[in-house]
């Protein structure tokens, strides 16, 4: 099948479940969620894989053990690309992200020493800036108040040392074309200039070498 985008009932669906986030919504309505919601971004994730390699679509259900909100499901669908892309559909519309949104800490340490470092840490800030410049924001997350441990205050790029995650991310509001093959373009679109940030973070960081918890 040819992804064709969400109809607006997929939108629709997420905007019900936002108002009775409950087991009997999911079960009366699991149909419409299937046809409407998943399968689209099944689809669009097999349309995907020859050239960002393959996608999974993320669990529906919240993991409710250790929140205070204990709503059972999640608000929006998320695919996952191998190639490290995010791809999110929810009432507000359509999200795209793309980087490494929260760093073990031996990817830490090595993101840290990167960005200190003259040569790959000015790489960053051109990637950086040549991402920003096709659409996308590239922003850090959870990021500390004040240096890192062992890094001066007044380091040139404190603002990146201080980040234990970097992505980019895009977002569009609801609108016709999000049931069109417009939003396979819009989507490759972002994937692909946004590459040069996991590209650099692949190299420079890599993926963690802890045990799994």
């Amino acid at each position: 099948m040819t992804f064709e985008g969400w109809q607006d009932e997929a939108l629709e669906f997420y905007e019900r479940l936002e108002a009775d986030n409950s087991k009997d919504f999911w079960t009366a309505h699991k149909e419409l969620y299937e046809r409407a919601v998943r399968e689209p971004m099944a689809e669009l994730l097999e349309q995907l894989e020859p050239e960002f390699g393959p996608g999974k679509i993320f669990r529906p259900h919240r993991d409710v053990r250790f929140s205070a909100d204990k709503a059972p499901y999640k608000t929006h669908i998320g695919g996952y690309l191998a190639a490290g892309g995010y791809i999110q559909l929810s009432a507000d519309g359509l999200a795209c992200g793309n980087g490494m949104y929260r760093l073990a800490s031996d990817q830490l340490e090595r993101y840290r020493a990167a960005v200190a470092e003259d040569l790959s840490g000015a790489e960053l800030e051109r990637v950086i800036t040549r991402v920003g410049r096709a659409g996308p924001v590239v922003s850090g997350r959870d990021a500390l108040r004040t240096a890192p441990r062992g890094y001066p205050k007044d380091h040139p790029r404190i603002g990146l040392l201080r980040n234990k995650g970097l992505v980019a991310w895009q977002d569009w509001e609801p609108a016709d074309w999000l049931g069109t093959p417009e939003t396979y373009r819009r989507i490759t679109a972002f994937l692909r200039v946004s590459q040069p940030l996991k590209d650099w973070l692949d190299e420079h960081v890599g993926p963690s070498e802890l045990p799994a918890r």
